[in-house]
């Protein structure tokens, strides 16, 4: 068993995928705003168009830059699909490509998508 990694990894949160090399934005945002998804547990999800899948990562580094690397599983419309993809991050843009197992593949970029703030507003007087 592996031991997990107390640091956080820079990927950490949801991501806005805003170009994709293959496909128009029209259909990225098809049935939900284009995302990927990195969790702390090495886990994940993304979704683009009628794609969706699970995702299994590592973080690395490539040309001297953090980098993820990840295995996907999950479905293209209604049919199984699995794949792989990688990352290279800077500042709150990745960029990288999404693989479909004996298929397509394609470039993407995406924005780390803000979180909403967990204060409570003040009333207003």
């Amino acid at each position: 068993m592996t031991k997990k990694s107390k640091i956080p990894s820079p990927f950490e949160g949801r991501w806005r995928i805003t170009a994709m090399e293959m496909w128009d934005q029209g259909f990225v945002d098809a049935e939900v705003e284009g995302y990927i998804e990195f969790e702390p547990n090495r886990r994940g999800s993304f979704q683009f168009g009628y794609v969706s899948g699970d995702i299994d990562y590592r973080d690395s580094t490539k040309d001297g830059k953090p980098s993820v690397e990840w295995s996907w599983d999950g479905n293209d419309e209604m049919d199984p699909a699995s794949g792989r993809g990688w990352a290279v991050i800077d500042g709150d843009t990745i960029q990288g490509v999404i693989a479909f197992h004996h298929g397509d593949e394609s470039e993407f970029m995406a924005q780390r998508k803000k979180t909403p703030s967990t204060k409570p507003k003040k009333p207003k007087r």
